[in-house]
């Protein structure tokens, strides 16, 4: 496969260091001589045809921004056959060889579809939920990860001043990775994934233990997409806070923690994940993400990636149960 000219789009939730990856993938295919092609807003930008040509300088001074320069978006016509046939005429169209594509779940089932047309795609594992199937770590997880972290170590020092507990919401859809290790590493009473079945009363009673134990704070870390998430714990406890021996006090962190400046951990694996992702192309791997398995880079074929979830490891909640006693 000759390729003279590569697109590259973000897709997606932002995640912090995809735009290490977008210099990465950028700076790589013009080392090898090939043209490159910024594509905004993601699978919309294909089908809209926004494709603006990217030169070193283009790419200089962003690894250390969050967010994406290209932008992300949702596309109601990428979707749909008419949608995917434009934005392959529109590919075809711009001179265009080969797609990298950088972003998570969603973003992967749709390189899966241009593959199967045809075109020629490789995928970037990028992600704060950590749930794409085979990499072993996403873009954007460790600045996730710090963002929840720094939370809970503060919110313990107010928590500490005022008798209290206090709940934290981690983002993650239905994937309870954040909530876990962010419980785990930040000394958590409490952990309530979408994995593992909660029970409230359960909650309650680990709380008031730790209030017996003389302890002056308690934490709970939720992940979103559990049942009894922020609102449906402080629901079910506004009349029951008597049951936990402390006062409830909830903080939902949401976007924070896709915000922000990345950490050096994900703007080395963006960059290491977009270079190879330029180096599987030029090998002439194509229909395959690109991810890490024990520290190394590694391609994943799509086929086998896209639509599905990687399982939480739940062992590590019972080491998190252990531990918070």
């Amino acid at each position: 496969m000759g390729i003279r000219k590569i697109g590259v789009l973000t897709s997606g939730g932002d995640a912090p260091g995809m735009n290490a990856a977008i210099r990465a993938v950028t700076r790589t295919a013009l080392e090898r001589g090939w043209e490159v092609a910024g594509i905004r807003q993601g699978f919309a930008g294909l089908v809209a045809a926004t494709f603006v040509p990217f030169q070193r300088r283009d790419v200089g001074e962003i690894m250390q921004r969050g967010g994406t320069i290209l932008g992300s978006s949702r596309s109601k016509e990428f979707p749909t056959e008419e949608g995917r046939a434009k934005a392959l005429r529109n590919l075809a169209g711009a001179g265009i060889d080969a797609l990298a594509v950088i972003g998570g779940n969603g973003s992967q089932t749709g390189s899966r579809w241009l593959a199967k047309a045809g075109f020629p795609v490789v995928g970037v594992a990028s992600t704060i939920d950590n749930d794409l199937c085979g990499t072993d770590i996403t873009i954007g997880v460790d600045t996730a990860l710090n963002v929840a972290l720094e939370a809970i170590d503060r919110l313990k020092t107010t928590a500490s001043s005022h008798q209290r507990a206090h709940l934290v919401e981690t983002m993650g859809r239905d994937c309870g990775y954040l909530a876990l290790m962010a419980g785990i590493t930040g000394g958590a009473e409490v952990i309530i994934i979408p994995e593992v079945e909660t029970d409230p009363e359960a909650v309650a009673r680990e709380l008031h233990a730790a209030y017996d134990r003389g302890k002056s704070h308690a934490i709970v870390v939720a992940a979103e997409g559990a049942k009894y998430n922020a609102a449906g714990l402080t629901q079910y406890f506004a009349d029951r806070e008597a049951r936990i021996g402390f006062q409830l006090r909830t903080t939902v962190l949401g976007h924070m923690q896709r915000g922000g400046i990345p950490t050096f951990a994900d703007r080395l694996l963006a960059t290491r994940l977009g270079a190879a992702a330029v180096e599987a192309l030029a090998a002439g791997q194509t229909n395959v993400l690109i991810g890490m398995k024990g520290g190394v880079e590694t391609s994943f074929p799509l086929d086998e990636i896209a639509g599905r979830v990687k399982p939480l490891d739940t062992k590590l909640f019972e080491v998190a149960r252990i531990l918070s006693r």
